[in-house]
């Protein structure tokens, strides 16, 4: 899934998001608004890993809502 396909659905992955990562916060999902690389860093600071590993992270999110 690419990114404009992640905007396209922001508000039905709002739910799974939060289920999957559990520490962003609602204001974290809406400034977000599609944005991968903003989801990317919030990752990175509320769960302190590195940004490749949440990129990773988010890439195999969105191959799980693929299958």
């Amino acid at each position: 899934m690419n990114e404009d396909k992640i905007k396209g659905r922001w508000k039905q992955l709002h739910g799974k998001l939060k289920a999957r990562w559990g520490k962003l916060t609602d204001d974290d999902l809406t400034v977000a608004d599609g944005s991968t690389e903003y989801l990317a860093g919030k990752l990175q600071e509320r769960y302190g890993i590195a940004r490749d590993e949440a990129k990773k992270q988010i890439q195999d999110f969105d191959l799980d809502l693929e299958l």
